[in-house]
């Protein structure tokens, strides 16, 4: 099992490395801090509600300029600093007894992961060749999902004692896990070291700044569009068991069921999955696979609302299920490697940054718009986020084709064509 999700020995291996021990103590969190903030600290569903949105509407913000310090200071010294700081954030939150602490410990957790997310991409960036990257990126998102299987099940022993301790417990192991990724992350190599030790190599004091990712219009696109495909986060973790106890005939254990089937087939499949993917083209073929099998879902999903024996519509569901996380693998993958590809040189942190920016706003807008959508709207709500999804996926290719032809001296982007068979170029 495990080479499936841990790369060959070398800095992959590092990265995967650490990537498993934070996601392992984020399972046990994810599963308890709703529980944990509003039966130890007392806060409402509203105001847990409410404090979220902001604080991962700070950390959208924040992305970009983390990302740009880790260009300038260092992806890997960067990264180590901001995983510290989610520890620090995380530790906060034991001290938490009302509303105001809550937002601003929220906030500061955001910001760090949002923050830290771009540094570890621009660190992989630097210590991965162009045509590995999305291969990486496949058994980091393999390791991520096997760790937040593992921390999800302590995080349920957790829930089973029920108690304020035990809630506390799974706090401070999500603080010491990201505290043990920094140490990981520091035992990697710094991108960018000159042959004098210690040393990183800076921009050219004399050069033009480079302009700012906020400026990339075609980058901006391309960004957005991966936006609206990640709205499938809060599907499968929000909408999905708010339809199943709504509107069909489902017993609750279904909703577990579909969450193993996601994160087990993630585990299991995604490195296969991003095998496919070697350049823009592959990718943007991936990504528009990918949209339409995500519409194909949620026309599956909108026929559960119909009358039907309990054994057909669990077939359907686990049909409808399977087809979405087939469509998110190929989506992640395809992403990846667009989102690499299409930055500039030494400005991966802050171009990371900006495209990772689709995350906290899934988590941000998503509950909200796909609850007003699925959960109130019914069937024809289904099928509207469908198209969705299959306009996004099949308005990449022009949208990475303008970006390409602002690039013309990456040789990867310029091979991106409507069609024909895909350049290897690197």
């Amino acid at each position: 099992m495990s080479a499936r999700w841990i790369p060959a020995a070398g800095p992959a291996r590092g990265l995967a490395v650490a990537q498993l021990v934070n996601s392992l103590g984020d399972g046990a969190y994810y599963v308890c801090s709703a529980l944990y903030f509003s039966q130890v600290v007392g806060l409402s569903a509203t105001q847990i509600g409410l404090g979220l949105t902001v604080a991962w509407g700070v950390g959208a913000v924040a992305g970009v300029p983390l990302g740009r310090l880790a260009d300038r200071r260092g992806p890997r010294t960067t990264a180590v600093v901001l995983a510290l700081a989610t520890a620090a954030s995380v530790a906060a939150f034991l001290a938490v007894r009302s509303f105001l602490p809550f937002v601003l410990a929220a906030c500061a957790y955001a910001t760090a992961q949002c923050g830290l997310a771009a540094a570890r991409q621009s660190l992989l960036a630097g210590l991965v060749d162009r045509g590995g990257r999305t291969h990486v990126l496949a058994h980091l998102q393999s390791a991520l999902n096997a760790g937040l299987a593992l921390g999800a099940a302590l995080g349920g022993l957790a829930l089973h004692v029920g108690t304020g301790r035990a809630y506390l417990a799974v706090l401070v192991l999500d603080a010491v896990a990201f505290a043990g990724c920094a140490l990981l992350l520091a035992r990697l190599p710094e991108p960018g070291l000159d042959a004098k030790p210690g040393r990183a190599v800076l921009p050219d004091p004399v050069a033009p700044p480079a302009p700012s990712v906020l400026r990339d219009a075609p980058y901006a696109l391309v960004t957005l569009l991966n936006m609206v495909m990640l709205l499938r986060m809060p599907l499968i973790s929000v909408a999905v068991p708010l339809w199943i106890v709504e509107h069909t005939d489902a017993p609750g254990w279904t909703v577990s069921a579909l969450l193993v089937l996601n994160t087990g087939a993630v585990m299991l499949f995604q490195v296969r999955t991003a095998s496919a993917v070697r350049d823009l083209p592959s990718a943007v073929r991936t990504v528009r696979g990918g949209g339409v099998l995500m519409l194909v879902s949620c026309a599956v999903f909108a026929g559960t609302a119909l009358d039907a024996p309990l054994w057909a519509l669990l077939g359907v569901l686990l049909l409808a299920a399977g087809l979405q996380v087939w469509g998110e693998m190929r989506q992640s993958a395809g992403a990846w490697q667009i989102s690499f590809d299409l930055a500039p040189d030494g400005r991966q942190g802050q171009y990371q940054g900006f495209f990772g920016t689709g995350v906290p706003v899934a988590r941000m807008l998503g509950p909200l718009l796909l609850t007003a959508l699925i959960v109130t709207w019914g069937p024809p709500g289904w099928l509207v986020l469908g198209a969705l999804f299959l306009v996004a996926g099949v308005a990449m290719g022009p949208a990475v084709r303008w970006a390409g032809r602002s690039r013309p001296t990456a040789p990867a982007v310029a091979s991106v064509k409507p069609s024909g068979p895909p350049s290897r170029a690197r």
